[in-house]
């Protein structure tokens, strides 16, 4: 089923098919030029503080780290405050107001540059931190309210490379228009003010979006509400352990961007074009990233391309680490341009580093956000994200100090890059190891596309919300990771006792705390215990799935269903609930390396079948209430098996 598109709103056939739609379009127009905004006015006060000025009180060395610091400090401030006005009012309200605003301190701003004002500038800067803080909750909580589950990856992975892209073009606006004699500040000035009016236009087209939280009362003390945001992601664990994951992506990404002026002078003998060529690189491998996670995902919430990301983030920390450690031994000029740079092939392994450490920062980050959207309730989804805010910014902060002491004491900045890369592995084993649906759905992702070629039809029968019980036939060892690989949400099966003997996947089973089974006559114990647990499963709302056959089959054909599917329907009747039953068929999986065969056991000689074999799985319309019996649903599984 389709969740959050709107009635006669067909879902987007791609990402990029959300740019010609009103729901998502103005809004992403929106964002772009805030973001491109707060950036060109950012590099260009720090430009013309460093270059054009001087300043006793304000040293061109601490001239940007005194404009980023003013830039975050609203986000500390006043992002729990900013989480409850975007779940309490419109946010199409809201949005229009924040770009009423920004117009407004554009102007002042201009008129700041006129007079050569560095306060009025900075005080810009900091007014600026506090529009963008009002925005962020409202930009990730606007999305799922506009977006489906099969769009709302895409979505994220659109508003990321849009970011970055407006971030990078920001940064390059800025520091040659504000270096272009004698009227550069004329043309920044007329620069933020044009990008504030287009952002105004933009959301002026951007549809209504109710408040979720109308009657919320708003709690005007920023420390007492954001201990109450935080607490409000900890009653949810994945969710608050995503957000502990996202603040640690900026914390990885920060530290980069921070070194990069240094990296390229001291390490690299650039000039300022090499800083600006690694910020662009940097830049375009996030956004690229970023856009991948649809395709990768197939228009999924696919969050096991997180470990993917967390594994390529480490290895290209690692390498850059290596690559830039062979650069002492080329001969290079110091403050060499970047085509003279690019030149030498030594320096081509940094960039390619530099590329796909980016590229997989991408893939990390974006279904992490796209997790939180769809987990978070509605009521407090905005005052969740503010929550990621501030943990954010703490980070950020946490990262520069960190980055600044390992100077001090003498560390290399490739030294850094290693270190970080590092952390990063024991960080995201760490977070995986307390949140192992990461871990689950990795395994799903790399067995349902690397060792299989897997094809699902009519995934939209899989609810999107609500308790339900996925009915499949059992053909492999791997039929439980093929369904997660399907789903879009947690499955919990209930499985034969013995499978948790087998090695690896009976580890995987209980990470994914499935339900084992034991024959009645076996252990009546175990038996009623697994029952009893399904019925907890489906009181709290979640996925159940069941292989009524009871066991993989011998010779590839469906056999019997038994009844367990009957029992765990009377009690949730009992609970008082309609809990649907949806037919699933596995195909082709018969014979493969994970299955039965004829002839032998399941697992031996890998490549009976060669490799990359074409699998898949069809998924029927629900079955409710007295549509439901062993026979009726073996019948539905076999036509399915028929397709």
């Amino acid at each position: 089923m389709t969740k959050n598109v709107p009635a006669g709103q067909p879902p987007a056939s791609s990402q990029f098919t959300l740019m010609r739609q009103r729901r998502f379009a103005p809004f992403f127009w929106t964002q772009f030029c805030g973001a491109a905004n707060d950036n060109l006015f950012k590099f260009a006060l720090t430009v013309m503080v460093t270059y054009q000025l001087r300043l006793e009180w304000l040293p061109p060395a601490q001239a940007g780290l005194v404009i980023g610091a003013l830039f975050v400090l609203p986000f500390l401030l006043f992002s729990a405050t900013s989480g409850q006005l975007a779940d309490k009012y419109d946010k199409r309200t809201l949005i229009v107001w924040l770009k009423w605003l920004e117009i407004a301190i554009m102007a002042v701003a201009a008129l700041g540059f006129h007079l050569g004002s560095v306060p009025v500038l900075l005080a810009c800067i900091f007014l600026m931190g506090v529009q963008s803080t009002v925005f962020g909750p409202v930009k990730y909580a606007y999305l799922p309210a506009h977006l489906g589950e099969r769009e709302i990856t895409g979505g994220n992975g659109m508003v990321e490379m849009g970011t970055f892209v407006a971030i990078l073009l920001g940064n390059v606006a800025g520091g040659l228009l504000i270096a272009t004699p004698r009227t550069g500040v004329l043309h920044v000035a007329l620069a933020c003010l044009a990008l504030a009016l287009l952002g105004r236009l933009a959301a002026q087209f951007i549809p209504a979006t109710p408040a979720t939280a109308p009657g919320l009362r708003i709690n005007w003390n920023p420390l007492s509400e954001t201990w109450r945001n935080l607490h409000l992601a900890w009653q949810q664990p994945v969710v608050f352990r995503s957000l502990l994951g996202i603040s640690w992506m900026w914390f990885f990404g920060a530290v980069f961007l921070v070194n990069f002026p240094a990296f390229a002078k001291e390490v690299l003998h650039g000039s300022e074009q090499v800083a600006s060529l690694l910020l662009v690189v940097f830049s375009l491998g996030i956004g690229i990233g970023s856009l991948l996670c649809e395709r990768l995902s197939h228009r999924h919430v696919e969050i096991g391309l997180v470990p993917l990301g967390a594994i390529g983030m480490t290895v290209f920390a690692i390498d850059l680490y290596f690559a830039s450690r062979a650069l002492p031994l080329v001969a290079a000029p110091a403050g060499q341009t970047a085509r003279a740079f690019l030149a030498q092939p030594a320096h081509w392994r940094v960039m390619l580093d530099l590329a796909l450490l980016s590229l997989f920062t991408g893939l990390y980050s974006v279904p992490m956000y796209a997790l939180i959207q769809m987990r978070a309730a509605p009521t407090h989804r905005a005052r969740i994200i503010a929550a990621n805010n501030i943990l954010n910014s703490l980070f950020m902060v946490g990262a520069s100090l960190i980055a600044g002491l390992m100077l001090w004491a003498g560390f290399s900045i490739p030294h850094i890059f290693l270190a970080l890369g590092l952390a990063n592995a024991v960080v995201a084993f760490y977070i995986f190891m307390l949140v192992p649906e990461y871990l689950l759905r990795f395994a799903a992702w790399v067995l349902s596309r690397l060792a299989y070629r897997y094809k699902v039809r009519g995934d939209e029968h899989i609810p999107a919300e609500g308790a339900a019980i996925l009915v499949a036939n059992h053909v492999s060892f791997v039929d439980a990771v093929l369904l997660m690989a399907a789903s879009p949400r947690p499955i919990r099966f209930i499985m034969d006792h013995r499978i948790f003997k087998v090695p690896v996947l009976g580890w995987l089973f209980r990470l994914a705390k499935a339900i084992p089974i034991a024959p009645q006559r076996e252990d009546p114990a175990a038996y009623e215990a697994a029952f009893e647990e399904a019925a907890r499963v489906l009181r709290e709302g979640d996925l159940l799935g069941i292989f009524p056959e009871g066991a993989i089959t011998r010779d590839g054909q469906l056999q019997s269903f038994k009844g367990g599917v009957m029992k765990i329907l009377a009690r949730a009747e009992a609970d008082g609930l309609c809990v649907p039953v949806v037919p699933m068929a596995l195909t082709n999986l018969w014979g493969s390396f994970f299955s039965r065969i004829e002839q032998g056991g399941a697992m031996v000689r890998p490549f009976r079948r060669g490799v990359f074999n074409r699998v898949g799985l069809n998924v029927g319309a629900p079955l409710h209430g007295g549509e439901v019996s062993p026979e009726a649903l073996q019948a539905r599984v076999a036509g399915l098996l028929a397709v």
